[in-house]
């Protein structure tokens, strides 16, 4: 009789440390350093990190471009995943991974542990995992749902970072935003939101809660569903932020901007770039302006 795998609690949060000091030694997580600035944009103070070497991920990333040939199928860096990147059994479906090339100090991968294709529409053991692992800690979890919404990976993840996101101001730039109660005002572009009280998360139906809420802000934003080799998969991309006291949906109209590629963390005020010329791109455009030319216009 096969185990069950469940995550048990209190245990995240030293497991990453310790796979993180591992992880460092022997090599297997190399982080990529950033200097950090801050630009003022529409109300939010957004934190631009500028990286000072990707090589690493880009040699990677081209490695892979390599092996995707017609009689072999694209290299999954998830199955199998790195033992050295493992954190910890989450459940049945789901297991929580280092990301390798992390920017964000203990940055985390919620990844299934069969594949589905990273367009399938988020389900209740998605959520399962996501809220188990927010219990541990207080993190910001984010889903870049298709390749025009940031992700680079076709497994199905999730995703979590450590909150605050930066060294001072608000744990997330964007919440100066959040004083409506059904959306932000100060965003010029199409998104839905909602918020969770302050028990919410912490019921046992909390994940059916979560699934619920997702899906109707699914339905407000206009993100319908298709189904693609019989899994049920969005019909247009779209970012999604989740935290202890909120969610964010925003649908997604391209990638990148001139050269500067924008994820679900962009919608939260957080933008990374590859060099200087791309800093100052993001400082002459406004990094609000940034978010709205990758989204959709907000009338529509």
């Amino acid at each position: 009789m096969q185990r069950q795998r469940r995550l048990i609690p209190g245990t995240l949060w030293p497991a990453m440390l310790r796979q993180t000091a591992h992880a460092l030694s022997c090599g297997a997580l190399q982080p990529i350093d950033t200097q950090q600035s801050e630009l003022d944009s529409g109300g939010i103070r957004f934190l631009v990190r500028q990286v000072s070497s990707l090589t690493r991920k880009e040699q990677q990333l081209k490695q892979a471009q390599k092996l995707q040939t017609i009689k072999r199928p694209p290299a999954n860096p998830f199955l199998p995943y790195d033992r050295d990147l493992f954190v910890a059994d989450i459940s049945d479906t789901h297991l929580a991974l280092l990301n390798k090339f992390n920017v964000i100090d203990h940055h985390l991968l919620i990844v299934t542990r069969e594949f589905a294709p990273q367009e399938a529409l988020l389900d209740l053991a998605d959520f399962e995992a996501l809220l188990a692992c927010m219990a541990e800690f207080d993190g910001i979890g984010f889903y870049n749902g298709g390749t025009e919404a940031g992700a680079s990976q076709p497994h199905k993840h999730l995703q979590i970072v450590p909150l605050p996101l930066g060294e001072s101001g608000s744990p997330v730039p964007i919440e100066p935003l959040l004083s409506a109660q059904n959306g932000l005002p100060g965003l010029p572009f199409r998104h839905a939101f909602t918020r969770f009280d302050a028990d919410e998360l912490t019921r046992e139906d909390a994940p059916k809660l979560a699934l619920s809420r997702y899906r109707a802000l699914l339905e407000a934003a206009g993100i319908g569903a298709v189904e693609i080799d019989r899994a049920w998969c969005h019909a247009a991309p779209y970012n999604l932020l989740v935290t202890r006291r909120w969610m964010l949906l925003v649908p997604r109209s391209q990638e990148r901007v001139e050269g500067v590629s924008v994820n679900a963390l962009g919608f939260a005020g957080s933008l990374f770039v590859r060099d200087a010329a791309q800093r100052d791109l993001i400082e002459r455009l406004g990094p609000m302006t940034v978010l709205e030319r990758v989204a959709l216009p907000a009338n529509t």
